[in-house]
């Protein structure tokens, strides 16, 4: 993890090299210049030696742990890089600092100060580089060599996976599939002959420690007498495709003198030996496609049968499989993981039963596991050899906590080592960012995508990628590598929510810890909490007294996850750690920021999202480095003047929680005059509406998201010129002024880029079909609000141009008394919310219509009575609720649900797996299926 420290060092390095140009552009005294001079070449020359030993440390991180010297030397490395960040991030904090002295005088004198700070900061940089050429000299008189440890390195995460039939638990399901793809054609309806001549991939993948290997092994073990050659391969992370040719070739038994041949004549070797043949081949954990890619044309695919199983922890290697025989295994069900705890607990008692007075500590060591059956037999095994008491095991439980984990779970801290050496440095940070977050938390894609941008762990690639493209790119790839777990993908298919499985957290938080990356403040430990060496700290404990006392000094990234804290006692950490770069009081019961918020020059996240703030003063026009100012769901109402001053700011978020389904509620915030000098913000949300506003904020063309409140009609030239400037938008919203305020948007040009419109006031009738049609160019929308917009049923049907939508949403937008989905309209839709329609009485879908569609509400409409007519013709349809519908129809509903009769409405929705009714007014929540 120390080229993690050292990579993101340099790139803090490059870009406070960046500022040099700026701050020689200046006139600065003699004695100022030629300090200044000096301290920049100290940093080229830090610079410069880091790059040199980035590839050096990530070689170094896997043999760190059994070669002592190593590990010495790059802890070394480590805190010598922190020093000249500090050192970096100083002369940053200053340079800023002078900007905000009022008066020549006052400038004047601190410039004279800093004299001696840029002396003193490039004295400390040449003592810096002193100490790590001693550190290299110390490291290469005392090495004896890593060939030991290296050669030991290769066989990290492999575990020896040799478990007995009985003690299997929960893979029943999966084994029978498995066997079944080997053994059959595994298709219906297929030629089984022509199946059966023609080789097939299987793939099982899934996170670390989750059991592919433990289940391949018993199906392989079961299944290979049936065939006439049988090999099973550990494929390394760093493999090379002549050493696993060779490999491949000893398991196979084939006679080859592998010293004195070459790759192509072991290859051909592997085919001529195969050829006609039944035969299989286990390819165990795989780390990449190029694997297969590169071996495939190896074996013979005619005239033979050839079985392939691949398991790997990357979700791409699914793909690799023959039509659908992929499994993707999951963690074990509660009652899987108890029979799987007993047998490792209690594996020498006859009935395998836990005893009555030890059940309550057994279930919370299985609740920790959350199913990963190798962290659940590591702690089961461990349990065994301890007496069965209350009080022993209460101290393991314990040590789950603490920085013992990895000696209660190594099986599991093996896998996940191997998992991070893999990662580039810029994925490790981001990665062990995530695990910060308390035990289950749901990550949102956006936040932590802004977090990682402000964190400086992501960097533009080739300049064809935005920073927020490769930061998704990135939370694509630890989804891939199981290492974040998908909670929830929006109606796109793309990735909302994920979260960090609880065991993997532990151990990421050891490991955060081992390398000063980061601690959790908890209150949990007796005494003081220790904070040396740490640069990010997660608070998720209300009572900050410890912390408080800490002289927490070199903090980057402060966390509060908890919403009642004493501001006071959080003073003296922001007065002390005056560096931090990332303040997140999201949640945080608190009215106004501490004034010392105002002087952390180098800050570049502010988060206040569901804070009770209500102003902001015009002192946070100091923070010329922000980047990010998240104040969603707070109750501000204006920004101040100054705030046009933040000139690096990328997202701006301020809006107010308001009612649902209400225009006049929503919480837009009045801003000032000058918002078009943020020329690089990509996020501005929810402004209220101005002539003012509107004539400047079509100079911000880099925006992506754009939400805009208290839209009258007379705005409607300005806004439709502002939007029209706005080449890149994805997301826009548009709020108006009042429920039956008229929004005029027939002269509004729309980018290409759109992907998300929401529209809230009334459009007007005669053009709504114009103004539909004229939206059917935009092939990326995706969804579609509509509020209050006065559609009929004639009006209704000009929506069906827009083929490419996947989400229609009308809130209090329809006005007619029946819906048409004519036959191959809206294609591509999956969600559809009709709420408020008062006058909704008759709905209609056409076969062919909507084929992909797979939830339908309706809400809020009385005077639906009846199921949608063709609602049949859905099927793949999954969940239909009915909220405040017709009385009757819902009665009916629940009345044929507990009949033994197959109603006609039983009939139309038996397909949908979720049918859920609601009526407010009786307190009722029902699903019927």
């Amino acid at each position: 993890m120390a080229e993690a420290v050292v990579g993101l060092l340099v790139v803090k390095l490059g870009m406070a090299l960046a500022k040099e140009a700026l701050t020689f552009g200046g006139a600065l005294l003699y004695k100022e210049a030629a300090a200044l001079r000096r301290l920049f070449g100290k940093i080229r020359d830090s610079k410069v030696e880091l790059e040199s030993m980035q590839a050096y440390l990530q070689e170094a991180e896997q043999f760190k742990d059994t070669d002592m010297t190593t590990a010495i030397f790059v802890g070394e490395i480590r805190g010598l890089a922190f020093q000249i960040e500090d050192a970096v991030d100083e002369l940053t904090y200053k340079l800023e600092e002078v900007k905000h002295r009022r008066g020549f005088a006052a400038k004047m004198k601190k410039r004279l100060k800093n004299i001696k700070t840029w002396r003193r900061l490039a004295a400390k940089l040449h003592e810096i580089e002193a100490k790590l050429q001693n550190a290299k000299r110390r490291k290469k008189d005392y090495s004896i060599g890593r060939s030991v440890s290296v050669a030991g390195s290769t066989n990290q995460g492999q575990a020896l996976h040799f478990t007995k039939d009985k003690d299997l638990v929960g893979i029943e399901e999966n084994r029978d599939r498995l066997i079944w793809w080997l053994t059959s054609g595994g298709d219906d309806g297929g030629d089984d002959d022509l199946e059966q001549r023609s080789s097939k991939v299987t793939t099982v993948w899934g996170m670390p420690g989750v059991g592919k290997t433990t289940l391949v092994a018993h199906v392989y073990n079961t299944v290979k007498v049936d065939f006439d050659a049988a090999a099973w391969v550990t494929v390394s992370k760093s493999y090379r495709l002549e050493d696993l040719l060779k490999k491949i070739a000893a398991e196979f038994s084939i006679a080859v003198d592998v010293t004195n041949i070459e790759m192509r004549g072991i290859a051909e070797s592997i085919h001529n030996y195969l050829q006609g043949k039944k035969y299989i081949l286990v390819l165990d954990d795989v780390w990449t496609a190029r694997v297969w890619s590169e071996i495939r044309n190896v074996f013979p695919s005619s005239g033979c049968i050839g079985r392939f199983v691949i398991t790997s922890r990357n979700h791409e290697m699914s793909l690799l499989a023959t039509r659908e025989s992929a499994i993707h295994l999951e963690p074990l069900q509660e009652h899987h993981s108890w029979l799987l705890f007993c047998k490792g607990a209690f594996w020498n008692n006859d009935d395998k039963e836990c005893p009555l007075e030890l059940q309550n500590l057994a279930r919370n060591f299985i609740a920790k596991c959350q199913g990963l059956p190798i962290a659940i037999a590591c702690i089961g095994r461990l349990l065994s050899c301890k007496p069965p008491t209350s009080a022993e095991w209460e101290n393991v439980y314990r040590g789950l906590d603490s920085q013992l984990a990895k000696d209660v779970i190594p099986d599991v801290d093996m896998i996940l080592k191997v998992s991070l050496e893999d990662l580039p440095y810029d994925l490790k940070n981001c990665f062990l960012h995530c695990a910060f977050s308390p035990e289950d938390y749901v990550l949102k894609r956006r936040t932590i995508m802004r977090q990682w941008i402000a964190a400086g762990f992501i960097r533009e690639k080739g300049g064809y990628r935005t920073l927020e493209e490769v930061a998704e790119g990135y939370l694509a790839e630890l989804v891939n590598r199981s290492l974040l777990q998908v909670v929830e993908r929006n109606y796109a298919g793309r990735l909302k929510h994920c979260r960090m499985h609880d065991v993997i957290r532990l151990l990421a938080l050891n490991k955060a810890k081992e390398e000063c990356f980061g601690e959790v403040y908890n209150c949990s430990a007796a005494g003081a909490f220790s904070v040396v060496g740490a640069r990010r700290i997660s608070i998720q404990a209300e009572n900050l007294e410890q912390l408080s006392r800490s002289g927490a000094t070199h903090l980057r990234v402060l966390h509060v996850f908890k919403g009642y804290i004493n501001v006071d006692l959080l003073m003296p950490i922001l007065t002390s750690s005056n560096l931090l770069s990332m303040l997140d009081l999201q949640g945080s019961r608190i009215n106004m920021l501490p004034n010392e918020v105002f002087n952390l020059y180098n800050l570049r996240y502010l988060g206040l999202r569901y804070t009770e703030i209500e102003s902001l003063p015009e002192a946070v026009g100091r923070l010329q480095n922000l980047e990010v100012l998240d104040a969603f769901g707070a109750k501000l109402t204006y920004l101040p003047n100054s705030v046009v001053k933040l000139k690096k700011l990328r997202y701006l978020y301020a809006l107010g929680s308001g009612e649902a389904y209400t225009i006049g509620s929503i919480g837009g915030v009045k801003v000032p005059n000058g918002m078009h000098l943020l020329a690089g913000l990509r996020a501005l949300l929810c402004v209220k509406a101005s002539p003012e506003f509107l004539r400047e904020v079509g100079a911000l063309i880099e925006l992506r998201t754009f939400s805009v409140c208290n839209v009258r009609s007379e705005h409607s030239a300005y806004l439709s010129n502002a939007i029209t400037k706005m080449s890149h938008l994805v997301h826009l919203e548009i709020i108006a002024a009042a429920e039956n305020e008229v929004v005029q948007l027939e002269g509004v040009h729309l980018p290409r880029t759109l992907s998300w419109l929401g529209l809230s006031g009334q459009l007007d009738k005669a053009s709504i079909p114009q103004l539909f049609s004229s939206w059917s160019y935009l092939n990326g929308l995706t969804r579609l609000q509509l509020a209050f917009s006065n559609i009929d049923e004639d009006t209704f049907s000009c929506l069906h141009v827009l083929r490419g939508l996947r989400f229609l949403e009308l809130i209090n937008a329809f006005e007619g008394k029946r819906l048409d989905f004519y036959a191959e309209s809206l294609p591509k839709l999956r969600f559809l919310h009709i709420w408020g329609a008062p006058q909704l009485s008759e709905v209609r879908i056409a076969e062919g219509a909507m084929q992909n569609l797979i939830e339908l509400w309706f809400g809020f409409c009385p005077e639906l009575e009846f199921l949608p007519d063709g609602i049949e013709h859905l099927r793949a349809l999954e969940k239909l609720r009915l909220v405040d519908t017709s009385e009757e129809l819902i009665e009916k509903l629940r009345r044929q649900r507990d009949s033994d009769e197959c109603s006609e409405n039983e009939m139309k929705i038996s397909h949908i797996r979720n049918v859920t009714v609601r009526l407010r007014h009786k307190r009722l929540l029902e699903r019927i299926r």
